[in-house]
C-alpha cells in the first residue's frame, strides 16, 4: 500500500459570535495530502476583505499557499482542491489556486448559490473551477470522498488509506475530537447542523469506516486509535 501523508495546516483563528462563547476563539484547519499523483488539499480557509464578516467573526487568517510552503508545498504540486462544504471559513481561499479543480457535492454548489450560505465572490473567484459529482466517489488512488450531509446538505469528507488503517478528514461532519468521544462540555456541531437526522446518520457512517485517526475542520487535535480503539487526544502538528 502507497504511504500517502497527511499535513496539518492551521489556517485561521475567529472569534465565536455566539453571546454563550463570548470570549473564545475556535480555529479553522486545512489539510495537505502527499501522494504519488500530487497533493490534494483539503479546505483553503477564509478570504479576505469582506466587512460583514470580519465584523462578526474577527478572523486572523493566513494565505493558503503560505500555509502550503510552510508543510514543504509549493502550489505547482497541487492537482485537487476538496472543500469539505462552501461556508466562507472552509472555501473562502478557493480563488488562491486558479485551475485546480475542486471538487463539490452538487446539492452544496447548488446551496451555495442562495442567500446567507457563503461569500460567492470568493467562491467563484477568477480561475476557479469546480467539478460536481454526487456521492462516494475516489478522487486519487487511496484517497476516496464520502458524502457526510448533516452540517450542510452537501456536506462531504475525505478518507485516506494508510498503512496503519484508514485515516478520516471529517471537516465540519464532527467539529471537534471531544465531540467524537462524546464529552458534553465540548464544542460540538449537531446542535447548529441544518439536519440533525442527517448529522447522526453521517456520524455513525464515519465511525462505521473505524478509522485509526480522525482530523476535524475546527480543532488541532486529531482523535488517534490504541489497538483496542480507545479514544487518545493526540497533537499531530507535522506530517503523519
Amino acid at each position: 500500500m502507497t504511504d500517502i501523508q497527511i499535513l496539518p495546516m492551521e489556517l485561521a483563528t475567529f472569534r465565536f459570535p455566539e453571546p454563550e462563547l463570548a470570549g473564545r476563539r475556535g480555529v479553522v484547519m486545512g489539510y495537505a495530502v502527499r501522494h504519488p499523483g500530487g497533493v490534494l488539499v483539503f479546505d483553503t480557509g477564509f478570504g479576505f476583505g469582506n466587512e460583514e464578516l470580519e465584523a462578526t467573526y474577527h478572523p486572523v487568517s493566513r494565505l493558503i499557499t503560505a500555509a502550503l510552503a510552510d508543510v514543504g508545498v509549493d502550489i505547482e504540486e497541487v492537482t485537487a482542491v476538496v472543500n469539505c462544504h462552501l461556508h466562507a471559513d472552509h472555501a473562502g481561499q478557493n480563488g488562491a489556486l486558479p485551475g485546480i479543480p475542486i471538487h463539490v457535492q452538487p446539492a452544496e454548489w447548488e446551496l451555495a448559490h442562495t442567500p446567507d450560505h457563503t461569500i460567492l465572490d470568493w467562491i467563484e473567484a477568477p480561475g476557479t473551477t469546480y467539478r460536481q459529482t454526487a456521492g462516494d466517489h475516489e478522487v486519487a488512488p487511496g484517497i476516496r470522498i464520502i458524502a457526510t450531509p448533516g452540517h450542510t446538505p452537501g456536506h462531504q469528507s475525505l478518507v485516506v488509506d494508510r498503512p496503519e488503517g484508514p485515516v478520516l478528514l471529517a471537516g465540519q461532519a464532527c467539529y471537534t475530537i471531544g465531540e467524537w468521544i462524546g464529552d458534553p462540555d465540548a464544542l460540538e456541531g449537531r446542535s447548529r447542523a441544518v439536519d440533525r437526522d442527517a448529522y447522526d446518520r453521517s456520524s455513525e457512517r464515519l465511525r462505521a469506516i473505524h478509522p485509526v485517526r480522525v482530523h476535524f475542520g475546527h480543532d488541532r487535535q486529531a482523535w488517534v486509535a490504541e489497538p483496542a480503539r480507545t479514544a487518545t487526544p493526540a497533537i499531530l502538528p507535522g506530517p503523519c
